[in-house]
């Protein structure tokens, strides 16, 4: 064993020892970090924590119940248009336009309808087929969006998103610095998670696991899969759009690319390289694939082919992810004396 896996060994000795020094460790940092880190930083870093919620939504749909959507971008990009036009318009919200106590609910609701219609139709297929007629509405929102204008500004999207409010009565706080948004992110960062936790750690998160590994089984056994795996669509849809809403108004602009086949691939590389079925490897995922432009692009400009190559090459000799290469190591290593 090396110097530095020994090292990696004891420091995970220690952590599995002292629980409650890594959760006040992690909690100090994640207060102190927007304080100590340029802002081109922390913008990064932004980014990575909504790319996360995103991919976390679609492990719940591909990693847990095995239904591999490539067409998850469209409740990612139809959240964003939601909150960009619910600002742009003050009739619509009552004056409310970026109060997230009115917009979540909004794009969480509007988005679980909009899953209901296309997983009524969806999951009444399975593998390629599947996976194609996802794609399908998807490219068709997509299309929607270039050609109606009038509401969602064509390919030009919807620009000059304010930040969003919180407010109840009197009182309002509006996110508009770096540093707060940074710490809101965070909170619906950490609040999709524990959801997540909670729900693939239930009974249902087993039924999930159960339709993934043998669907004839459990429809045998009594269950109405058909209704679990909506029940999974419907949760991944809705989280997702709470990432496209954040996106927005992060950037402060709405852009029919947000929709495209591209971003539901590139969470799915996310996903694959990460680690499919567990919550921390869609973190992975993206943090890797966010950073990787910027860690790569100042040494060459062919960096999106190099992009292509470490996907194939975690397709090829990688399939569990990021996560599936430490277990295994982790296996493969004696214990610390």
């Amino acid at each position: 064993m090396t110097a530095v896996s020994a090292q990696f060994v004891r420091l995970r000795s220690w952590v599995s020892r002292h629980p409650r020094s890594v959760k006040i460790s992690l909690v100090l940092v994640a207060l102190a970090y927007p304080f100590v880190i340029k802002p081109y930083y922390l913008s990064l870093t932004i980014e990575v924590l909504i790319f996360a919620i995103f991919a976390m939504s679609l492990d719940l749909l591909l990693g847990y119940t095995g239904l591999p959507s490539f067409g998850h971008a469209a409740f990612f990009g139809v959240g964003g248009y939601l909150a960009a036009y619910i600002a742009s318009t003050n009739e619509l919200a009552l004056g409310l336009t970026s109060n997230l106590f009115v917009i979540v609910p909004v794009v969480m609701g509007v988005t679980a309808v909009l899953a209901l219609i296309i997983g009524f139709f969806a999951i009444r297929t399975s593998g390629i087929y599947f996976l194609m007629i996802t794609l399908a509405f998807a490219q068709m929102l997509f299309s929607i969006a270039i050609r109606w204008s009038s509401v969602t500004g064509g390919s030009d999207g919807l620009p000059g998103v304010a930040r969003p409010t919180i407010g109840i009565g009197s009182f309002s706080y509006a996110f508009t610095s770096r540093e707060s948004y940074y710490f809101l992110v965070l909170v619906f960062f950490l609040l999709s998670w524990w959801l997540l936790r909670k729900i693939v750690h239930s009974p249902l998160g087993w039924t999930f696991r159960g339709i993934r590994e043998n669907e004839p089984r459990m429809k045998a056994l009594g269950y109405n899969t058909f209704r679990y795996k909506m029940a999974s669509f419907v949760i991944s849809g809705s989280i997702a759009s709470v990432a496209g809403m954040l996106l927005v108004y992060f950037f402060r602009h709405a852009s029919p690319e947000s929709l495209h086949w591209s971003t539901s691939g590139q969470v799915m590389i996310m996903l694959i390289i990460g680690g499919a079925g567990t919550l921390a490897g869609p973190i992975l995922g993206a943090s890797l694939i966010r950073l990787f432009p910027l860690l790569v692009s100042s040494y060459t400009e062919r960096w999106e082919l190099l992009e292509g190559l470490l996907f194939i090459i975690f397709v090829l000799f990688a399939p569990q992810g990021i996560l599936g290469l430490l277990r295994r190591k982790k296996n493969k290593e004696p214990s610390p004396k």
